[in-house]
C-alpha cells in the first residue's frame, strides 16, 4: 500500500509531515486524564455512579479508539473507526450535559470539558466526512452536539 492511500493520521505519522494526529493524540489523552479525575471527583451516591461510569466509557474511548484509528490497516478500517471515535465524542457531551443538569456537577465546572468534548466532536465528524466523502449534509445538530448519521 503506497502511503497515500493509507489514512491521514497514519500517512501524517510515516511522512512526519505534520505532527496533527499525534497532537490529537496527546490531546484526547489528556481528555481521558481530565474524565478520569472527573470521575473520581463525583460524590458518593448511585446517580453520581452510573453517570460517572458512563462518561468514562464513552469519554477515554475517544483516544483509544482514535490510537487504533491511526494505525488502522486500510481506509476502510479508519472510516469505521473514526465514525465510532464521532460517536463516542458526542456521547460524552450528552453525559456532561447530564452531569451538570441534574445537579451532580455544578455546570460551570463542566464548561472546559463540554467545550473540549464538542471540538473533538466536530474534529473526529469532519475526519469521518471527509475519508467517507460524505459532505456536511451527513451530520445533523443534535441540541449541541454534532451526531454522524449512520
Amino acid at each position: 500500500m503506497k502511503t497515500a492511500e493509507l489514512p491521514n493520521c497514519r500517512t501524517a505519522e510515516l511522512n512526519r509531515e505534520s505532527n496533527f494526529s499525534i497532537q490529537l493524540q496527546k490531546r484526547t489523552k489528556a481528555f481521558s486524564v481530565r474524565l478520569i479525575n472527573l470521575a473520581d471527583a463525583l460524590p458518593n451516591k448511585p446517580s453520581a455512579w452510573v453517570v460517572g461510569k458512563q462518561v468514562l466509557r464513552s469519554g477515554t474511548s475517544v483516544g483509544a479508539n482514535y490510537y487504533e484509528a491511526c494505525r488502522a490497516r486500510s481506509k476502510a478500517e479508519f472510516i469505521a473507526i473514526i465514525g465510532i471515535v464521532a460517536k463516542e465524542a458526542a456521547e460524552t457531551i450528552y453525559w456532561l450535559e447530564i452531569l451538570g443538569e441534574t445537579g451532580i456537577v455544578p455546570p460551570h465546572r463542566l464548561q472546559d470539558l463540554l467545550k473540549e468534548a464538542r471540538e473533538l466532536t466536530a474534529i473526529f465528524t469532519a475526519s469521518y466526512n471527509t475519508a467517507s466523502g460524505k459532505t456536511n449534509s451527513a451530520v445533523r445538530q443534535f441540541g449541541s452536539s454534532a451526531v454522524v448519521k449512520a
